[in-house]
């Protein structure tokens, strides 16, 4: 029977006059694996916050089991400043320990992309303080990986990271024994790592078994048989539910939830998306030319990104791009974006872009634009127009749209100075929709939104005729919202890739692979023989006791020049004895993972 690490009873925590968690009751044992999810400021955060103990609830009361090893990734870290990487990732374990332990290996490699941090100035010596957010959270993120927590409970893990790094980070939580209580708004995610979900609605927590495609069927069933009247609701639970069921890339290869129930719930769902009438709809909004790249070349400052690209973006195609950072995909966009403004004045370097002459691009970029703090919500969107036509019959003033996209009746008078990073996010979008464009460019869309949010703005894309590229590292969402997966893998070319995410990920697993040190050919005269790799972690093993031996060395040392502090001429000779040790010890870590290396 599993053992119980944690257990909240009659929890409840209030903001102000709202009540954001109402007499909670719950349990994490060994062994579970949980997903958080719920609308953005329903309580998620301030859940997992007290379960912790980083935060006490108003009533109620959190025990943990004696002894209990609680790892915790928070939204903000407690890294020091003026630390580097090495002394907050690795401590005082010499280059031989940790280089020789498989576990901090798979770490840096997957989390930083190779042992030497190759995307850090001075790698492992690189100190943290002006480091970014992200990089500083990958950094924490390391730290309690390499660590043995029996809990981990962790905010948002797979912000910061990319496509390969989600898919990692997924792998290796598969792998670990610790329990997991995560928050996280990435669905495949929730769907490869979670066997159960807490839905935090309305000051009560929900709770259901299975991974995130269970949850959808779960929740579709629960509001179907409580018969509420929130139908707009069920409804897009019960598309997302159809689309999870037939054939989603994103699902779980081994769904749990009942497939005769499932099938039954969705009889009468049509697909997400009719893509012969969009195609239809986008050639008479857009003509037969959107954008056309004939010998093109992308540079960012004196780098070149992309040379040599022929390829066409036509009426109607829905285009996930994804790729290495640093490969182009943001830059490709706004050469594309600067030849539409200036209605194809605005070239590349070398090569042409052809814009269509009824091409009106909107652009969301990751940056959140700035508007009037004083403004209030609606009148935002209503300055850009009081109504709008998306496309196939369907057409919502301001104030609907606002309601679509999570802001209420009362929301909609609030001024934009007081939201939060998310509603500006969901307003920017908002705002691009309301203009009506026929092209759109997605930056990260789904950067601060909740599931909820993500959900209503896939239901919005499916039934909008135009052309669309979205860059984003939130897998679900690409394969949900796109037709077409095209990858930059860091040579400069764009390639088509007809299995999608999945085929990207192989190919950079064999760029990996091959960027790796070759092995050792085949030939038999060429072939180390198997007595010479004895031979190598014979000879570790040597180092490694004689290492043991310098370190104990080096220790008295240090306590004999503390006691003849005052002794200069002693300290003298005990510190030039100290740095030939040093410089010995040096010597025997380098050969050692020389050694690793044959061995």
């Amino acid at each position: 029977m599993a053992v119980n690490l944690v257990n909240v009873e009659a929890v409840s925590k209030v903001y102000g006059t709202r009540a954001l968690l109402d007499g909670v009751s719950l349990g994490v044992s060994e062994g579970d694996r949980i997903g958080v999810v719920g609308r953005n400021g329903d309580g998620k955060t301030t859940l997992i916050r007290m379960l912790a103990k980083l935060e006490e609830a108003d009533s109620g009361r959190i025990t943990h089991s004696g002894g209990l090893r609680l790892g915790v990734l928070t939204q903000h870290d407690s890294l020091d400043p003026a630390a580097t990487v090495r002394q907050e990732i690795i401590g005082d374990l010499a280059d031989h320990e940790w280089a020789g332990t498989a576990k901090i290996r798979d770490v840096l490699n997957g989390l930083f992309g190779g042992l030497s941090l190759p995307g850090f100035e001075h790698g492992l010596e690189t100190v943290i303080g002006p480091l970014s957010g992200g990089e500083r959270r990958r950094i924490a993120l390391a730290k309690l990986l390499i660590e043995e927590p029996d809990l981990l409970v962790l905010d948002e893990p797979t912000n910061h990271l990319d496509v390969e790094g989600i898919a990692w980070l997924a792998q290796h939580l598969q792998a670990r024994r610790s329990a997991l209580v995560c928050v996280t708004h990435d669905r495949w995610f929730l769907d490869q790592v979670c066997t159960r979900m807490w839905d935090v609605q309305r000051g009560a927590v929900h709770e259901y078994e299975g991974g995130y495609s269970d949850y959808v069927f779960a929740r579709a069933e629960r509001e179907r048989i409580a018969a509420t009247e929130e139908t707009k609701r069920q409804n897009l639970v019960r598309k997302e539910l159809a689309w999870l069921r037939r054939g989603a890339p994103a699902r779980t290869s081994k769904p749990r939830f009942r497939v005769e129930a499932a099938n039954e719930l969705i009889a009468d769902v049509p697909p997400p998306r009719d893509t012969s009438e969009l195609m239809k709809f986008a050639n008479s909004r857009l003509g037969k030319t959107v954008f056309d790249l004939e010998d093109v070349t992308v540079q960012a400052g004196p780098k070149v990104l992309l040379q040599h690209l022929t390829w066409q973006l036509g009426p109607g195609d829905r285009v996930g791009l994804v790729g290495v950072n640093g490969a182009g995909k943001t830059s490709l966009l706004r050469a594309l974006a600067d030849a539409a403004r200036t209605q194809g004045d605005a070239q590349p370097v070398a090569g042409k872009v052809v814009v269509g002459r009824t091409v009106k691009l909107a652009y969301l970029s990751q940056e959140v634009g700035e508007l009037d703090p004083k403004l209030r919500v609606l009148e935002a969107v209503q300055r850009v127009r009081d109504r709008v036509d998306l496309g196939t019959g369907r057409e919502m003033t301001a104030g609907q749209l606002c309601e679509q996209f999570g802001f209420s009746k009362e929301k909609q008078w609030t001024p934009v100075g007081d939201l939060s990073g998310g509603e500006r996010r969901r307003l920017q979008i908002l705002r691009l929709l309301m203009d009506e464009p026929n092209v759109l460019f997605l930056d990260e869309p789904t950067n601060d939104l909740d599931i909820e949010t993500l959900t209503q703005l896939e239901d919005l894309l499916d039934g909008w005729p135009g052309s669309m590229i979205v860059i984003s590292h939130d897998r679900f969402f690409i394969e949900r919202t796109t037709d077409k997966v095209y990858a930059l893998l860091g040579d400069r070319t764009l390639r088509n890739l007809p299995r999608g995410i999945d085929e990207y990920l192989e190919r950079r697993q064999q760029a990996v692979e091959a960027a790796a040190p070759a092995p050792a050919a085949a030939a038999p005269a060429k072939k180390k023989a198997s007595g010479d790799t004895r031979a190598a972690q014979k000879e570790m093993q040597k180092i490694e006791r004689q290492l043991g031996k310098l370190s104990d060395k080096e220790t008295k040392l240090h306590a004999q020049i503390a006691d003849n502090a005052t002794d200069f001429e002693k300290v003298a000779l005990l510190d030039a004895e100290l740095r030939e040790l040093v410089a010995g010890r040096d010597e025997l870590e380098m050969r050692w993972m020389e050694l690793a290396e044959d061995a």
